[in-house]
């Protein structure tokens, strides 16, 4: 019989409203329509999105616009994200981003706030987006995994969902001006782990972890 992992109440309620709501679903939709008519936009895989509890989805990270293209190649739209607190005071959406789920860090206590609001995420039974390599690339590769996420899948041994973007760097580049280009996304099937990948509990085990992912993350093929 396989083992069922049991995902423990939150210690505290998340800071944004969870669900489809207006501003949600206009962004949504009108995202959906620029990418699908304008990006030849090309997703496979995302039956391996697990419909239930809380999972991780984790991605290569090449541009401003890969959240919304995680809403999009998702099922699931309980999908919550974690960005800077500078973003909150950009005019007009600023304003709008709790209601899509975005959840900001204040950068002075960053990496303790993240892993703190991640891991509530997923005790919740939501879907925590995680970008392995800490950072957007600033040349389109992938770049080195950081133990931020095997630390999350530690404390919670939720499912880790790979997905992998193609297009996006071109699309947006950090640095750059957003423009047109073919975009393509792979989902691939969830990744299980144990209380024995973390046995010792440290940060090599944590490493070890982000590594697993990350190379689960460039296994997939266009």
């Amino acid at each position: 019989m396989s083992k069922v992992h049991v995902y423990k109440p939150a210690s505290r309620e998340l800071p944004v409203p969870i669900g489809m709501n207006i501003a949600h679903w206009f962004t949504l939709n009108l995202f959906r329509l620029i990418v699908k008519s304008g990006c030849q936009w090309d997703c496979a895989g995302s039956e391996n999105i697990p419909m239930d509890g809380g999972i991780i989805i984790a991605m290569n990270h090449q541009s401003f616009i890969d959240p919304p293209l995680v809403a999009l190649a998702s099922p699931r739209q309980d999908i919550v994200y974690l960005a800077k607190s500078e973003i909150m005071q950009w005019p007009i959406i600023g304003r709008l981003f709790p209601d899509l789920h975005v959840i900001p860090v204040d950068q002075q206590n960053a990496d303790r706030t993240a892993l703190r609001h991640l891991i509530n995420i997923v005790r919740t039974g939501h879907v925590a987006v995680i970008f392995p390599e800490g950072g957007r690339t600033p040349d389109g590769e992938i770049q080195p995994a950081q133990p931020g996420i095997g630390f999350v899948v530690g404390k919670t041994l939720c499912p880790v969902v790979p997905m992998r973007i193609w297009g996006a760097y071109e699309a947006y580049p950090m640095g750059g001006r957003p423009r047109l280009h073919p975009i393509t996304v792979r989902v691939g099937p969830p990744l299980r782990f144990t209380k024995a990948d973390f046995e010792s509990g440290d940060r090599v085990d944590y490493q070890h972890c982000a590594n697993r992912v990350l190379d689960a993350i460039k296994a997939l093929e266009r």
